[in-house]
Parts: C-alpha cells; structure tokens; sequence
C-alpha cells in the first residue's frame, strides 16, 4: 500500500483499513505458527502497513487539532 493512497483517505476509511490489516496479520500469525504460511515477509509487509496507516492517521489528528 503506498502513502499516497493512505493520505486520500478519510478517518472513517483509515480505521477500517486499519481493523482489515490487523485481521490479517492476525491470520498470517496463525498460519505462520501451523506451518502453512508460505512467505513469511507478508507479515512484515502488513506490519509496515499497519505502521503506515497510523502514522497518517496521527498526523491527520494533529492536523485536526491545529
């Protein structure tokens, strides 16, 4: 997912995108553990997303609040 994506989005869009990106890493944690993962860097890759997503949601906050 690229930042420019993430920047067009709303609050509402981001904290949905932010619960699915969770709900997989959660999904690719389990198959990771049972052994059916795979390629392991997706993990990282969500994660990255996931770190993605809340920077631009933290800095539409402070944003907000200026």
């Amino acid at each position: 997912m690229k930042v420019e994506d993430i920047r067009k989005m709303s609050t509402e869009e981001l904290n949905s995108e932010l619960a699915s990106l969770k709900e997989e890493l959660f999904k690719l944690r389990f198959q990771h553990a049972t052994n059916q993962l795979e390629n392991p860097a997706q993990i990282t890759q969500v994660k990255r997303d996931i770190a993605r997503v809340m920077t631009i949601k933290r800095e539409q906050e402070l944003a907000a609040n200026k």
